[in-house]
């Protein structure tokens, strides 16, 4: 089941939707949605700051919102689509879930595990392999993580520059 190059576009501008509501709230703008039978099952955005946890990564949140939803912990037939590549911890997670596609937006060169820094999601060693699809739109969904760390030391620089003037 290849989904369409129109698909991968639909379903990551749903992605890059829970993006910027993560950004609206001072978040890292990540976002993500799963996929089962063309609808969406799942949606997960970026809560770290907010949830005052570690755990609180977009697809985390979308995998168990997933889950509830078919009511089963493996996430077979579905594909996630996600603004920025899987950190060690989510990729562990899709791995786990038996998810079969993830459809990545921007990489991750400093965390990435789905072949930036390391490929968790196709190790041989593990029982259960996931497909990556990369480089759908990766402009807008990179665009938005420049923008939003641009603007955050800006705010920063002001923050300092207002304490000495005072």
């Amino acid at each position: 089941m290849v989904k369409s190059t129109r698909d991968h576009l639909y379903y990551m501008r749903k992605a890059i939707h829970q993006a910027k509501r993560a950004m609206e709230l001072g978040e890292v703008p990540i976002g993500c949605v799963i996929v089962c039978d063309d609808k969406i099952i799942g949606r997960g955005f970026n809560r770290r700051l907010t949830s005052h946890s570690t755990l609180a990564h977009a697809e985390i949140i979308a995998i168990r919102q997933a889950c509830r939803k078919l009511g089963d912990w493996r996430l077979e037939g579905c594909t996630m689509y996600v603004t920025l590549e899987p950190c060690q911890m989510c990729s562990g997670a899709l791995v786990q879930s038996r998810i079969d596609r993830v459809v990545v937006g921007a990489p991750n060169p400093k965390a990435g595990c789905a072949g930036s820094i390391l490929n968790l999601l196709q190790m041989k060693e593990f029982n259960h392999q996931v497909e990556i699809v990369d480089g759908v739109c990766t402009e807008e969904c990179s665009a938005l993580l420049t923008d939003f760390f641009r603007d955050m030391r800006a705010r920063e620089r002001g923050n300092k520059t207002l304490q000495i003037s005072e």
